[in-house]
């Protein structure tokens, strides 16, 4: 049984541990913030993810998986070390390494035999080559004649789906230049390598590059269909029935062809900014991630545009935004379109009615103290919420907003108008029942 630990109980950290412990591995997962252990140890999670939750019950029962503060205990019973801290971004788009330098500071101290690191992290190409470095010659310095390998094994986990991510991933990214540490990696992922899963095995900077080309061209997958919509709004075009045709074309795929109000979430705006940066101080043009940063950044605000385009003016209007999270299945706000659409509305002297199945708290921390605050209501009942109301706003697909009762929405807003912002409905049904319907290029 291989004895592992992850440092970090954040998103990634904590699916990562729960998932390897089911795995049947031995995970301890640490984290400086007692309280988050404590909720962890009480079986609580922190964040919402569908079916984490039975699966940290489930290996916390059969005691696989434990969760600690103590970085030296930690270390000293786990041969192999996750590194799963968070590396924001700095507004020039560049990562902030300080929590993930600090934690290999950290983990350095408590270094006295064999020990495998492995970045999970997402961090600038180069990082496993310093690393290690670094590890050689703070040990040298000790006087410590003690190998340490060095591997980078980037996560692509999409918030709403982790887990089902992490147990039936595409592909699994070793980058090392250690075959001993390579093979324990290997087999950590056993039940996905037995199940013929494919394992990309290159050098620390051709993983850490891989991480970011992925999200790079996803997000231009995106901001490409986003952008054929606003074309189709123009012309009379139906963007829906051209993403299905693109998608029938084995070179393209129908994934990531939806059209919407643009991406969000903790990964696509991070790494692509990062992307940019380290091809800015490289001298290498990316003007095709710069194209696609802008044009995400301007999809929000033509959301609003195309409210502002139904009414003369949007002042004292009320508005009802449904879905907050930056997509379904996750409570996650951050650079979420919801919240730049509420925001000009609020700058229009427009108010807003919101509502989420699990992203509500989050949203209300947002905006709490804020300019926009007094303009907000908070409901739990989406009917409640539209009541007055002179538009809908749909801006995140969740599933239960697929089966409205129109006809008693019908009665609860002022106008009845919906501005399907993730082309849920189909525009003639929504106008056969009396509505006005703005989609995103249909």
């Amino acid at each position: 049984m291989n004895k592992i630990t992850v440092i970090g109980t954040g998103y990634v950290g904590l699916v990562t541990g729960a998932c390897l412990s089911d795995f049947g591995n031995e995970v301890i997962c640490m984290d400086r913030d007692s309280e988050k252990i404590k909720r962890l140890i009480a079986g609580e999670i922190p964040i919402y993810e569908p079916n984490l939750k039975q699966i940290v019950e489930r290996n916390l029962y059969y005691k696989r998986l434990n969760f600690t503060t103590d970085l030296e205990y930690a270390v000293k019973n786990s041969t192999v070390i996750f590194i799963a801290v968070g590396t924001p971004r700095f507004d020039d788009g560049s990562a902030n390494m300080s929590y993930y330098d600090k934690s290999i500071d950290d983990v350095i101290q408590y270094i006295d035999d064999y020990k495998v690191i492995i970045n999970k992290s997402t961090v600038p190409v180069g990082t496993g080559s310093r690393v290690k470095k670094k590890i050689s010659e703070k040990l040298a310095e000790k006087g410590l004649d003690v190998v340490v390998d060095v591997v980078s094994n980037p996560e692509f986990l999409r918030e709403g789906s982790a887990v089902h991510d992490f147990t039936h991933q595409d592909r699994v990214v070793i980058g090392s230049d250690s075959e001993k540490a390579i093979d324990i990696v290997k087999n950590i992922y056993r039940v996905l390598y037995l199940n013929e899963t494919p394992f990309i095995v290159t050098n620390f900077e051709t993983a850490e590059m891989i991480k970011y080309a992925t999200n790079a061209f996803l997000s231009m997958k995106i901001t490409f269909i986003n952008q054929m919509a606003n074309l189709c709004d123009e012309i009379g075009a139906n963007v829906q029935v051209i993403a299905k045709a693109l998608g029938k074309d084995g070179r393209i795929s129908p994934k990531f062809l939806h059209a919407g109000a643009g991406y969000g979430g903790s990964c696509f705006p991070k790494d692509t900014r990062a992307l940019l940066n380290i091809a800015k101080e490289n001298k290498v043009d990316l003007s095709l991630i710069e194209s696609t940063i802008t044009a995400n950044d301007n999809q929000k605000r033509y959301m609003v545009e195309k409210i502002k385009k139904e009414y003369d003016s949007l002042e004292n209007l009320k508005f009802c935004v449904l879905g907050l999270s930056f997509k379904p299945e996750t409570d996650d706000i951050r650079e979420a379109a919801s919240i730049e659409i509420i925001k000009y509305l609020i700058e229009l002297n427009a108010s807003v009615n919101v509502s989420d199945p699990v992203a509500m708290d989050n949203v209300r921390d947002y905006f709490n103290g804020s300019k926009y605050e007094e303009n907000i209501s908070y409901f739990n009942d989406e009917y409640e919420a539209m009541k007055d109301c002179d538009g809908l706003v749909i801006v995140t697909e969740w599933n239960n907003y697929r089966v409205f009762d129109f006809n008693r929405i019908k009665n609860l807003l002022k106008r009845n108008i919906l501005f399907d912002f993730r082309n849920m409905y189909h525009r003639d049904d929504i106008m056969n029942m009396g509505f006005e319907y703005v989609g995103v290029g249909q």
